[in-house]
């Protein structure tokens, strides 16, 4: 049974740090690329950031570039989102993914930890 999940959310002011962790079991880890997503109250879930199996590619919507960074331990079946300078605007709900051998595709998803920026 393949289960992600994430820890790390909280609630925090503006200007903040947090990091995300996305444990994954179940499956063989390093077949898998990895994604974050966000859903805020009443939008769609939209796009965080995504990293490719190895590592070696790292993917991010533009609202969120060089504030936050993906990263994954393979050897710990775990991915990151280190997120800094946060905003009101990163409040949402944030879920990992696993595609297999994918960046745009995901099979499986986690139930999601809660961001909450304070201004």
């Amino acid at each position: 049974q393949v289960q992600l999940v994430e820890s790390g959310g909280g609630l925090v002011q503006t200007g903040d740090s947090l990091s995300l962790s996305c444990a994954a079991s179940g499956l063989p880890f390093s077949s898998y690329g990895m994604g974050w997503f966000r859903q805020a109250p009443g939008k769609e879930r939209a796009f965080v950031a995504a990293i490719n199996w190895n590592g070696g590619n790292t993917y991010y919507t533009d609202s969120v570039k060089g504030r936050f960074t993906i990263s994954r331990d393979n050897a710990k079946n775990t991915v990151y989102l280190q997120m800094n300078s946060l905003k009101p605007e990163d409040t949402a709900v944030y879920y990992c993914a696993a595609g297999h051998y994918s960046v745009q595709e995901y099979n499986f998803w986690g139930q999601g930890t809660q961001v909450t920026v304070s201004s």
